[in-house]
């Protein structure tokens, strides 16, 4: 379509590749993305002079933390989809991952069988890829409460970031993010 910039939603805090990327992040004509070749921002001062062939990725939430985010979705007073809100839902695990049982995408292993669980989503990502997390918070204020003692990213529960070492950051050198 020849578009020069796309905006996304990533922050450094989610992954570590992702604490490599700028607020303006470049890539090549493939799409691909080298962390060596990103231009400093120095003082909030960012250089959006695109080369041929080149396009830009802009993170704009890219210094906010998950807590940040929370307690905008809080002050803002933004619906959010109820996923996000803990509930009791049917789930499995596998390898140490709590998987929600919600149709035929996932099917269910030898000896696997629903346990109904209270759960809820840190992040929301392709089903049934995207692990939940025992929780009780209920409310936005019970969420951003559990999130001032959380000490993992949310995107620890993305089954496809942990496909192999480093995955996360080799799919974007690859053009794939």
């Amino acid at each position: 379509h020849g578009f020069d910039a796309a905006f996304g939603g990533a922050r450094r805090d989610e992954e570590k590749s992702r604490a490599k990327e700028r607020i303006f992040s470049f890539r090549t004509a493939n799409h691909g993305w080298d962390p060596k070749t990103q231009r400093p921002e120095l003082w909030n001062l960012f250089n959006a002079r695109v080369k041929t062939g080149e396009s830009i990725r802009v993170f704009p939430l890219s210094n906010w933390t998950e807590l940040d985010i929370w307690q905008y979705i809080l002050a803002e007073k933004i619906p959010i989809v109820p996923l996000y809100f803990a509930a009791e839902r049917p789930i499995v695990e596998r390898n140490g991952q709590i998987i929600m049982v919600d149709d035929a995408r996932l099917p269910l292993l030898p000896g696997e069988t629903p346990q109904m669980r209270q759960i809820r989503f840190r992040t929301l990502g392709c089903y049934p890829l995207t692990a939940a997390v025992e929780s009780s918070a209920s409310t936005l204020e019970e969420i951003v409460r559990e999130m001032l003692a959380v000490r993992t990213s949310e995107r620890s529960g993305r089954l496809i970031d942990h496909d192999e070492a480093a995955s996360m950051e080799k799919k974007k050198r690859e053009g794939y993010f």
